[in-house]
């Protein structure tokens, strides 16, 4: 067992927990695009694909259309 009032385990315990809920997260969400069809699906992709561009940057294939 490792001594808890060593300095950094908070830090660690934190950064642990961090981890586990962003996989928590993705599983509960998995649960729900299983039950989606294909068209669904895509639309789903289309806006996590948005999300994605909006919050870490630009996209060179932005100007390009994906039908």
């Amino acid at each position: 067992m490792t001594d808890q009032t060593r300095w950094g385990i908070h830090e660690v315990q934190s950064r642990n927990k961090a981890i586990k809920h962003q996989k928590d997260l993705v599983a509960r969400a998995m649960e729900h695009v299983v039950k989606l069809d294909e068209t669904g699906i895509t639309d789903l992709m289309i806006q996590i694909e948005a999300e994605y561009e909006r919050k870490y940057g630009k996209n060179e294939a932005d100007d390009k259309v994906i039908l």
